[in-house]
């Protein structure tokens, strides 16, 4: 993530992370190429803060990025997860930094409740997830401590699994700096365990913690490394393999780059259709359906809204394994997402509302949604979107 230097400088690096010139971002947000060369030369200031929003949507990045320090009520922003301080604490008592005094608990149970996060985390139940997760940490961070060299290596695998889940809940609700923390233990977890089954589930937390902290480049190289030298060909490590490949698809759709974006989609499906079924292995919630998922995501991030929309129609998530209910939302709010490019606020709303029906907390924590309802509140006709204010609402958008 780009943290120092001037908000001009920032805008910059941004543009050209986005490939777009001076004239064309100008464009976008309806201001001059002579303005915004101004800013970036810091001549003058973003003066109004709509069009600041409106650089961070173009640019795909949040207002508190472009400012360069944290907003209490970021326009852009999302709000922070109840219990994410309590999970900053556990992960501050690490053992290996001599601060936690907790004494290790049953390992079954601990397994038991790993499980439970995985599965509330799955279902878009994040409240629930953040309220278990700090005791596991402390908890399985002293069953390892103390763990028997027979019992060492299974103690590590729960390791690992209580902070993949804990990177995962912190990258959709939190900062990318505490995900990239808890992703660096389930690294560390997976090493000292000589898993390498373990080093690819925690390869992929790190690059979506990279990829939320903006450090594209470093998201990239890990997650196709990681995919490119895999080559288990279980049911598990299919699925790693091709987890890595989609997360691959979404990076290059955020570069724009249509060519790789589409290429590893195509070697994801191809492990989709090895594997043959929907399936959840190491909560990774991968298959054919899935797959199809991302091929929308893919075209609604590059603009492709017209393809979007034609995929859904394709796509039963019914196929999906109970629980996925977070991957069966997802669908709806990228095609809420191809409709607002045509500006199609109503049905925008049906689709978040639908959305919501499925997994209420995907909407508040999704950084897309709120950026659309916060465009379509700018614009407002009653008449035509009479959900959208309850929807903004709810969504914690409008107070």
């Amino acid at each position: 993530m780009v943290t120092e230097g001037p908000i001009g400088e920032r805008i910059r690096i941004y543009r050209r992370r986005r490939g777009l010139s001076q004239r064309e971002l100008a464009e976008l947000v309806g201001r001059s190429e002579s303005w915004l060369s101004q800013v970036e030369r810091q001549i003058r200031s973003v003066d109004r803060l709509s069009v600041l929003i409106d650089i961070a949507r173009v640019l795909k990045t949040d207002v508190e990025t472009l400012a360069g320090n944290r907003m209490a009520h970021a326009p852009n922003g999302q709000p922070e997860l109840n219990g994410l301080d309590e999970i900053r604490g556990a992960l501050s008592s690490y053992p290996g930094l001599g601060l936690s005094e907790v004494p290790a608990g049953d390992l079954c149970e601990i397994e038991r409740l790993t499980t439970e996060v995985h599965r509330r985390y799955q279902a878009a139940d994040y409240g629930a997830a953040a309220n278990i997760l700090p005791s596991l940490i402390t908890t399985s961070d002293a069953i390892v401590a103390e763990a028997s060299p027979s019992e060492r290596r299974r103690a590590l695998e729960v390791q690992n699994h209580v902070y993949v889940a804990a990177a995962k809940l912190v990258t959709k609700t939190g900062d990318g700096q505490l995900a990239w923390i808890a992703a660096d233990r389930a690294v560390n977890a997976a090493m000292q365990a000589d898993s390498t089954m373990l080093r690819a589930a925690a390869a992929y937390q790190v690059a979506c913690a990279f990829l939320k902290l903006d450090q594209v480049e470093r998201a990239e190289q890990i997650a196709m490394t990681t995919a490119e030298n895999f080559t288990d060909d279980s049911p598990l490590g299919l699925s790693y393999q091709g987890a890595l490949f989609l997360i691959g698809s979404v990076i290059a759709g955020r570069r724009s780059d249509r060519t790789e974006a589409t290429d590893r989609l195509r070697r994801a499906q191809y492990l989709a259709d090895v594997l043959g079924h929907d399936g959840n292995y190491g909560w990774t919630a991968f298959g054919p359906t899935n797959v199809a998922i991302h091929r929308v995501s893919a075209a609604a991030e590059l603009g492709d809204s017209k393809q979007a929309i034609a995929l859904t129609e394709g796509i039963d998530t019914d196929n999906m394994p109970d629980g996925l209910q977070s991957r069966r939302a997802q669908v709806h709010i990228d095609t809420a997402w191809a409709y607002s490019q045509h500006r199609e606020d109503a049905a925008v709303v049906v689709n978040l509302m639908e959305a919501e029906r499925v997994a209420p907390q995907a909407l508040r924590y999704n950084v897309i949604v709120r950026e659309l309802l916060r465009e379509m509140l700018k614009r407002e006709r009653r008449s035509a979107t009479p959900g959208l204010r309850p929807l903004a609402q709810r969504a914690g958008v409008l107070h």
